[in-house]
């Protein structure tokens, strides 16, 4: 069918691939789509920054990236006096 000129044809598909549950393909720009039961077992979810590390052979590790700061911030109150730190910050100034 034409319009136009153009070709307006509508492409129908009647194969659905299915893949088993609990596994993907490598994509050719090297993206993998992961499990969501996958996802929740391991506590993780959209946003979550990860570190990707090769375990041999056809194994690939994915672990949440931990922030540093973020983790240990707070952890040792009472090291310093009060305004202490606004001094050093001062005297670099």
């Amino acid at each position: 069918m034409t319009s136009r000129g153009l070709n307006t044809e509508l492409l129908i598909v009647t194969e659905v691939k299915h893949r088993r549950r609990g596994r993907t393909r490598i994509s050719r720009k090297h993206q993998a789509t992961l499990p969501v039961d996958a996802l929740r077992q391991a506590g993780l979810e959209a946003c979550d920054e990860l570190v990707v590390e090769a375990a041999g052979p056809g194994r690939i590790v994915l672990v949440r990236a931990v922030d540093l700061i973020e983790e240990h911030a707070g952890k040792a109150p009472g090291i310093y006096p009060p305004g202490y730190l606004n001094e050093l910050r001062d005297e670099s100034r």
